[in-house]
């Protein structure tokens, strides 16, 4: 299984009035990898991840997820699939408990996700299920907190939670660590190593120090084109990406492991 190829992309391309922001993006993430997708800024890295998930429609090409064709999937069929995707900005209830946030995101195992007319108090059943999530990343002493209250780095990991909720084939990550303080990155850091042992993770991320302690596999983008893909090591040595970042093929990516870009 660990060479199986879980969701690929083939020709992958967007257009808007006759700018590419994604140009035939080719694109395999292995089951059970931590795939991470670097590039500097207007790469196409987001603009490809909202095609992934369908908050855009292809220009052109291909999505396929475990060997099947997704591309006319809409985003509801394809989160049933198993792919879910967390934000750039942190998107939690806000003035709900950190327990309610992720009883919402368990609540569709119940098959009760519409019958508003329900009260609150049945989704108790789900509160162990719950608990057991939010103690998986370090929240369980925040339960009873409300969400609005919690520090940044504990609103991402929040919504962590909530996708976990989901129980994800595939989780889609974008920016996961932006602006967190140093302590707060390690802590995520930690936890996406940690979630990842039971599932796949391809999360976009500036972090290379992230990057190069976690990620198994690396594609890079710029102009909306993948220039390289490999380990750490490799790409990190391909000029074609020092010149991206830097400018110039003779300046060392490698140099820049602990820089945030």
């Amino acid at each position: 299984m660990a060479d199986e190829i879980i969701i690929e992309t083939r020709g992958l391309t967007k257009e808007f009035n006759g700018f590419v922001a994604v140009c035939g993006v080719d694109l395999r993430v292995r089951r059970g990898q931590i795939h991470a997708l670097i590039g500097p800024n207007g790469a196409g890295k987001t603009t490809f991840f909202n095609l992934l998930t369908k908050f855009l429609v292809p220009t052109d090409g291909k999505i396929f997820f475990e060997g099947k064709d997704v591309t006319s999937a809409s985003p509801a069929e394809l989160a049933r699939r198993g792919i879910v995707r967390s934000f750039q900005m942190s998107a939690v209830f806000p003035h709900m408990t950190v327990l309610d946030n992720v009883r919402v995101g368990l609540q569709r195992t119940l098959g009760t996700s519409f019958h508003f007319w329900k009260p609150a108090s049945s989704l108790r059943v789900l509160d162990a299920d719950a608990m057991e999530l939010l103690e998986s990343v370090d929240l369980g002493s925040f339960a009873h907190k409300v969400a609005v209250e919690l520090p940044y780095g504990r609103k991402r990991a929040l919504e962590i939670a909530t996708t976990l909720a989901m129980d994800p084939q595939l989780m889609l990550l974008d920016e996961p660590t932006q602006g967190m303080s140093h302590e707060d990155v390690n802590r995520i850091t930690a936890l996406i190593r940690k979630v990842s042992q039971n599932r796949t993770v391809l999360m976009v991320e500036h972090n290379m120090s992230v990057v190069s302690t976690i990620a198994d596999r690396i594609t890079v983008m710029q102009r909306g084109q993948v220039i390289a893909d490999g380990s750490y090591a490799d790409v990190s040595k391909d000029p074609l990406v020092m010149e991206a970042y830097m400018g110039s093929a003779d300046s060392e990516l490698a140099s820049t492991h602990s820089s945030t870009y």
